[in-house]
């Protein structure tokens, strides 16, 4: 639907929409109608008959139809009803009325080639050749317009000998055949044959001067053939002239003036295609194309949006709508529908490399390598090849082979600067750094443009190298004084070397020239929040949106610093609501509501969020993902299920879709569901840790202790430098309580693999569970020794000391945590319940130091109300109490602690109350024994 250019066969002729005859032909239709009500059905299709040679074949089908309600079976009603309705462009319709016709035995010298043409534009090709391959006519002009059909049918099968044979069927019955001879004419183009084919386009037009497919020949000759632009142009615009509503002419002629960047003119012809085509989807796909090359993205998004909607598996709309993502961004969108193109048209060059540019951005370097060498392999000709599969090999490492195709890329274009920067960059990562830089230099100072400078500062900042960087900076300025670019640049690089009032100057400066220009906004407005100063920052946004309302990044921004202020929720949610009511295409803000949503547990919001979000971009995985996991909370399992596997079909390659299946499989209690869908993951990526996590938990979960092992052993395969192989080899060994087995898979792991506390602790707990402590002592006393700056082993050791109740040991334990992690605030939580223990007197310090470090956190506020309890402080303890049960009012220790503060402070109405509660809870709660004394001392 979406191709052009120079065909071997085409239909006899095409099938294309009439433009809307307006309303005065309508009202001028209707009356006709009324005056001849009462007339016979000869009058009526007489009149229909006029209306068709007029070319106004609504007219004429709305009087058919009225005769075939008085006459369903007329055989001239359905035979000008099919030809109507194929004139119209209504091909499927036109097909069943044609053969009805044929039933009720009209004549096949009238149908079958109607009925032929019909076939032949709905791709029946094999249809068509099967039913009248051997069909002869008696009159020589219907079996030359079949045998003109026929070749078409053929060729599309690839038959050329048949093709051969029908069309020389079709000139021997008529040898002057127009469709025929167009035919026979753009094979000899096939065939290379240009200068015959032109001479047999220009005997068709001195019969037929205003000959549509003629002048379409003529086209694409010196479009594709023998280039000549005006020429073609002349051709295309001639075409035009003799069938102003053929669409195809218009699109040849459309696309001619996009190639040459003649977006003015394309734009004005795309205008008078709009004129007679405006629904057609060849005309939004080259708005589309026009919006896209204008660098309009979200115009092309939603004309692409709208295309896949019309044609989901066709590919070049799947290129198109990949291209238009790939712009904005938007990248698991943009691989998700650029693999669905390339899945469908091998060949397609341009989604083949965006495709591979996609995996790059997205670092997936692998997957770029695998789709580069599939394309090479299919011979897929791509003249930007050698710079692509440069920077792919590039980031795969294989520094040698980038050299050679940057190398092959630079001498094809000696000129291009982009091609000579990507050689450069190849030498630096080659670790030819001086002759790399130097490269780099010279083609920043003698290339007008930027790429070689951009490459040059970020080399230097990626080696540290912080006064070159800025010297490449002012190069950089130098071409663009008045752009930000250099500016915002230059404050990052002095961030990064701690200059905050250079930064902050550079920044200005950059705002200065550009007000809009985000990126220094930001980080102006994060230096205001360094200095805290938050309704400065708030006013850098402010200021942005008082230029542009619907500015989605300073939005968001506002959001997120209502968030950090302690704005009220209401506040944070209708800020981001914002963003997406300004940006309704942008599926990031309606991401980000979602999960708003979500972590506020306002499920009924998340959910109306996220329908209507796929309700919008009903392709966008992420969005389908989202309203997945908005069902999946909501316990509504089965439709949380359908879409994650809707995300599945859309990333056929993506892992993520298929661990969120296995997921919502495994809630619903379907473990073999989950099982196939993380073998699936799996058979993408071998060493996804995720999916062998999972299905280690389920082979533990079904007591397949040996499954789950090995699967475990495979992992220390995959990343024998890792502690996870060992962890879950031990961990299979320990649900079994088979400590020594666990031991074992431990310490190899503590030998084999990079340092892992996590290791340490599993390996400490299972000697002590096995009863050996004097290994587990041993143990700890030398891996403090030999790892003196892990805080995670020294809190597993206090855990485990206020375990067994050695509180003195737990203190220790916690005070080396707190001096290596001056602000790890359940560190000093846990320090001063212990503290409370022993009677210290810094206890209630240490707690006030936690809830300094997180100041709404609940467990916090309810040590320190006890502690308070300890030291006869009721009014201080019901206040931190109170606090805690405002942020957690159904925890049950919360309240029992609450009654415990109300019977001391000799409240004991109030503790009644909450020790009645907790009774209603029953054996939902544990300590009902407790509850039970309390409630006796009342």
């Amino acid at each position: 639907m979406f191709n052009s250019g120079i065909k071997t066969s085409q239909p006899s002729a095409s099938a294309l929409r009439v433009p809307f005859i307006g309303l005065v032909l309508l009202a001028s239709a209707t009356l006709a109608l009324v005056a001849c009500g009462g007339d016979s059905t000869d009058a009526m299709l007489a009149s229909a008959r006029d209306y068709m040679s007029k070319k106004d074949n609504k007219a004429a089908i709305i009087q058919i139809k009225n005769v075939l309600q008085k006459t369903p079976d007329s055989v001239e009603a359905r035979y000008l009803l099919g030809v109507a309705l194929l004139e119209a462009g209504d091909v499927v319709p036109a097909e069943v009325e044609l053969k009805k016709a044929l039933e009720l035995k009209a004549l096949p010298e009238d149908v079958v080639p109607k009925l032929a043409q019909a076939m032949l534009a709905t791709r029946q090709f094999k249809k068509l050749t099967d039913d009248f391959g051997t069909t002869r006519l008696k009159t020589p002009a219907a079996n030359a317009e079949l045998q003109t059909n026929l070749a078409s049918a053929y060729a599309a099968q690839g038959k050329q000998d048949a093709f051969q044979v029908a069309l020389s069927a079709a000139l021997t019955a008529d040898p002057n055949f127009e469709p025929a001879l167009v035919i026979q004419a753009r094979q000899k183009a096939a065939n290379k044959e240009f200068d015959q084919a032109l001479a047999a386009a220009d005997s068709i037009l001195a019969k037929n001067p205003k000959s549509l497919e003629a002048w379409r020949l003529k086209g694409d000759i010196f479009n594709f053939a023998k280039p000549d632009t005006d020429q073609a142009i002349a051709a295309y615009k001639k075409a035009i002239e003799s069938k102003p509503d053929a669409v195809i002419a218009h699109t040849s002629l459309i696309n001619l003036l996009l190639a040459k960047g003649k977006l003015d003119e394309s734009g004005a012809q795309l205008d008078a295609l709009r004129k007679v085509a405006p629904n057609n989807p060849q005309t939004r796909y080259l708005q589309a194309q026009l919006a896209y090359q204008k660098k309009d993205f979200k115009a092309a998004r939603e004309q692409s949006q709208l295309l896949l909607r019309l044609a989901p598996a066709n590919a070049r709309v799947l290129q198109l709508a990949g291209a238009v993502e790939f712009q904005l961004n938007s990248l698991v969108q943009a691989e998700t529908l650029l693999t669905k193109a390339v899945g469908a048209a091998p060949d397609l060059v341009l989604a083949r490399r965006m495709l591979i540019m996609t995996y790059l951005r997205t670092g997936q370097p692998a997957k770029a390598l695998v789709t580069l060498n599939q394309g090479i392999a299919k011979g897929v000709v791509d003249p930007e090849i050698n710079s692509i599969a440069g920077e792919v090999y590039l980031q795969n490492g294989d520094t040698k082979k980038a050299e050679e195709f940057f190398t092959k890329a630079a001498k094809a274009a000696p000129e291009d600067p982009k091609k000579q920067t990507a050689l450069a960059l190849s030498h630096l990562m080659g670790g030819k750094s001086e002759s790399g830089f130097g490269e780099l230099q010279a083609i920043a100072a003698n290339d007008k443009g930027i790429t070689a400078d951009m490459a040059l500062i970020s080399a230097h900042l990626r080696k540290g190298e912080f006064d070159k960087a800025l010297k490449a900076i002012d190069g950089l300025e130098k071409k663009q004084p008045d752009k930000p670019l250099a500016a915002n640049l230059r404050g990052r690089t002095l961030l990064a070397k701690k200059d905050q009032a250079g930064a902050r100057a550079s920044f200005e400066k950059a705002v200065a020239l550009d007000p809009g220009f985000f990126p220094a906004v930001a980080s102006l407005a994060a230096l205001d929040l360094g200095d805290n100063k938050p309704l400065d920052a708030k006013k850098r946004f402010e200021a942005v949106l008082a230029k542009d309302p619907k500015q989605g990044q300073a939005l968001l921004a506002m959001a997120e610093l209502a968030a950090r202020t302690g704005a009220p929720k209401e506040e944070i949610g209708a800020l981001v609501a914002k963003a997406v009511e300004a940006n309704p295409t942008e599926p990031g803000p309606r991401l980000l509501l979602i999960d708003f949503h979500l972590s506020n547990k306002e499920l009924k919001q998340a959910t109306s969020v996220a329908q209507n979000a796929v309700a919008a971009m009903p392709d966008n995985p992420d969005l389908l993902d989202a309203l997945g996991r908005v069902q999946q909370a909501a316990g509504e399992m089965n439709q949380a299920i359908t879409s994650f596997n809707k995300s599945v079909g859309m990333q056929p390659l993506a892992t993520k879709p298929l661990l969120r299946l296995a997921e919502a499989h495994m809630v619903n209690k379907n473990k073999d569901g989950a099982i196939q869908s993380l073998k699936k993951a799996l058979e993408i990526k071998p060493d996804l840790i995720e999916a062998q996590r999972a299905l280690i938990s389920i082979n533990l979960d079904d007591k397949r202790y040996a499954e789950a092992a090995t699967l475990a052993r495979s992992l220390q395969k995959q990343r024998p430098k890792e502690a996870v192989g060992f962890i879950l080899e031990g961990d299979v060994a320990a649900v079994q309580k088979n400590w020594d087995q666990a031991a074992t898979a431990y310490r190899q792991g503590i030998k084999e693999a990079a340092p892992s506390p996590e290791l340490a602790i599993k390996l400490h707990s299972v000697l002590t569970a096995g009863g050996k402590t004097g290994e587990a002592d041993k143990l700890a006393t030398n891996w403090i020794k030999d790892n003196p700056k892990d805080s995670a082993f020294q809190f597993y050791l206090g855990d485990n000391a206020i375990a067994r109740k050695d509180y003195e040991g737990a203190e220790k334990a916690y005070l080396g945590v707190v001096k290596l992690q001056p602000n790890n605030a359940a560190a000093y939580n846990n320090l001063a319940w212990v503290a409370g223990r022993l009677k210290k007197p810094n206890a209630l310090e240490y707690g006030e130091k936690a809830l300094a470090l997180a100041p709404k956190q609940p467990a916090f506020l309810d040590t320190v109300a006890m502690l308070y309890l300890d030291a006869n402080n009721y009014a201080k303890a019901v206040e931190m109490q109170t606090k805690a049960l405002e942020l957690q009012p159904q925890n049950a220790l919360f309240k029992l602690n609450m009654a415990k503060i109300q019977i001391q402070g000799g409240k004991k109405d109030l503790a009644r109350k909450e020790l009645d509660d907790l009774v209603k809870l029953g054996d939902k709660f544990g300590a009902q024994a407790e509850v039970a004394n309390l409630l006796k001392t009342l």
